[in-house]
């Protein structure tokens, strides 16, 4: 008798439209560059380091 596959279900609550989160939790440690492009444009440039 096959098993019936089990089914997980997650409400998250909406965030903000007006908001960006970047969770750099699973990045390694080193030395990041983040650039905000909009319609081709680069808007900022950003660099950070994760210690």
């Amino acid at each position: 008798m096959p098993k019936k596959p089990t089914k997980y279900e997650a409400k998250i609550e909406k965030i903000p439209s007006n908001k960006i989160y970047l969770n750099i939790n699973h990045l390694e440690k080193g030395e990041y560059e983040l650039n905000i492009i909009h319609k081709n444009k680069l808007l900022t440039k950003m660099t950070f380091k994760k210690k």
